[in-house]
């Protein structure tokens, strides 16, 4: 279950970095609310993950997917760039989180 609470946390992660973009520097209310729950939720969830997995590993992988989640959708719904060298970075992201995935004891 562990690993399931990581993955959520790690998704509201990417909801909270995202909606920071849309809170206008905490000035719109809605986006702010939103992204504060999608904060305390990822926090909380990392929190009941690390219970049982090292800090580490579920550290490491919480950024990678709040990372790799959130250039996609900055690229999506922001209109960032997209170049080979951005893509081959993520890419080696992904390479991490699994590795450190499959080395977790």
């Amino acid at each position: 279950m562990a690993w399931v609470y990581l993955f959520l946390a790690g998704l509201f992660e990417v909801v909270w970095a995202i909606g920071l973009k849309y809170t206008d520097g905490f000035t719109r209310l809605w986006p702010s609310i939103g992204t504060a729950v999608a904060i305390a939720a990822s926090m909380t969830l990392l929190a009941l993950a690390l219970r049982t997995l090292p800090i580490g590993t579920a550290y490491a992988i919480w950024t990678g997917i709040g990372t790799l989640g959130t250039v996609t959708f900055g690229i999506i719904l922001l209109n960032e760039p997209v170049t080979a060298m951005r893509l081959v970075c993520i890419g080696l992201i992904l390479a991490g989180i699994v590795g450190l995935k499959l080395l977790a004891t």
